[in-house]
């Protein structure tokens, strides 16, 4: 399939865009460098759902998720009050059955670790900040804050919401700020309304919590509130903040903030961008939240970068030219992140109502809807095929 074994591809980003795009490439027999500003490896506790469609793509890699040390598959889901009322299930574990892959529960630095652990012998440079690229006759020159420089025939922007990358592509634009923050926090916790597998998120006005099992007893948990767009929380108040809005919610939610330490617990506001129909030029393209950076609420934002990174190395190893290939892969990938993106907003929307009135016609929907319907919009963003190339 690969007639570029001997292309040379840089990635500028280490986040799970740019591993999971090195490990693709290497998956294809395609060499790979990467660089990342940050001087050395950033761990954080938080943590993320991988749903079927990139637990499938990194099985294909060799990362089987599903039968690793670390995460716990998600089988159980549930949408619950502020005070632990059931709205009502969602079929998981016959979702994930169905749609053939798992959806794991993980930290995000594990996931880091186990694509580290794929990429053989591809390099990864630290305190390697992008200055700037330009095209030259033997393909792109990227140069770096340092002074280094270095040519490939590909350059990959893997480098997130802020990306430089995608600053020389569409200009400068402004991340659209939603008017919520997101708290997140991973932290050893268990409760008997805490079973293995289990998901459960809890709606309220304005605000919301989600409260995850993530094995060997520990859990993660991640919360919202409508606090609009000039909200500043320091690291001494951060849990105070979290706690003095969640006061009064159902017990295990209180008793997981108040069991995290405070200097465990991050705070991030609800951005996106609208959505980019040009993600490249030339021997330059963007992956993952340099791309296409989407809202929290369809759980897809690490997914769809593990989608993109396997797909843009598809599409390099099918097309013997490079620029061909980028196109290929964009085109591929438009139609899809556009969905997730358009969705993540709207499903936002009605995630962060603060009206009364809305809000339980909000949950009587959801309680009375018709199970193939909560099969249908749940299923949609898990679902990814294979690019079949022409």
């Amino acid at each position: 399939m690969n007639g570029n074994s001997d292309m040379r591809v840089i990635i500028i980003g280490a986040g799970l865009a740019g591993l999971t795009t090195a490990a693709a490439l290497r998956h294809f027999g395609i060499d790979a460098e990467v660089y990342e500003a940050a001087e050395s490896r950033r761990v954080t506790g938080a943590a993320l759902g991988v749903g079927s469609n990139a637990t499938k793509v990194l099985r294909k890699l060799g990362i089987d998720l599903a039968s690793s040390n670390v995460g716990q598959i998600t089988d159980r889901f549930e949408l619950r009050t502020q005070s632990g009322d059931l709205i009502r299930r969602v079929p998981m574990a016959s979702m994930t059955e169905e749609l053939g892959a798992p959806l794991v529960t993980i930290r995000r630095s594990d996931l880091a670790d186990l694509l580290y652990e794929s990429l053989g012998d591809c390099k990864v440079n630290y305190g390697a900040k992008l200055a700037g690229y330009r095209q030259i006759p033997e393909g792109i020159s990227a140069e770096f804050s340092n002074g280094s420089a270095v040519i490939a025939d590909v350059l990959v922007g893997a480098d997130g919401i802020h990306s430089s990358v995608r600053r020389e592509i569409a200009g400068l634009e402004e991340p659209v700020n939603h008017g919520y923050v997101c708290w997140l926090a991973t932290v050893p916790f268990t409760h008997d309304n805490l079973p293995v597998g289990y998901a459960g998120h809890y709606w309220g006005r304005g605000q919301r919590f989600g409260l995850m099992d993530l094995g060997n007893g520990n859990s993660y948990w991640w919360a919202t509130k409508n606090v609009g767009n000039n909200y500043v929380s320091t690291q001494d108040s951060i849990k105070n903040d979290v706690l003095e809005s969640f006061r009064g919610w159902a017990e295990e939610v209180v008793s997981v903030i108040e069991a995290t330490p405070t200097s465990e617990i991050m705070a991030v506001p609800a951005w996106d961008r609208s959505f980019l129909e040009n993600w490249g030029d030339g021997p330059v393209t963007l992956v993952g939240d340099a791309a296409h950076p989407m809202l929290a609420s369809l759980a897809q934002g690490g997914g769809s970068s593990i989608e993109d990174g396997y797909v843009l190395a598809s599409a390099i190893a099918s097309h013997p030219d490079a620029e061909v290939a980028l196109r290929a892969y964009e085109t591929s990938r438009r139609e899809r992140t556009r969905m997730l993106v358009e969705t993540s907003r709207q499903v936002s929307r009605i995630e962060q109502i603060e009206n009364p009135v809305l809000c339980a016609l909000r949950n009587g929907v959801l309680r009375y809807m018709p199970d193939s319907v909560v099969r249908k919009q749940n299923m949609a963003p898990m679902t990814f095929d294979f690019p079949v190339w022409n």
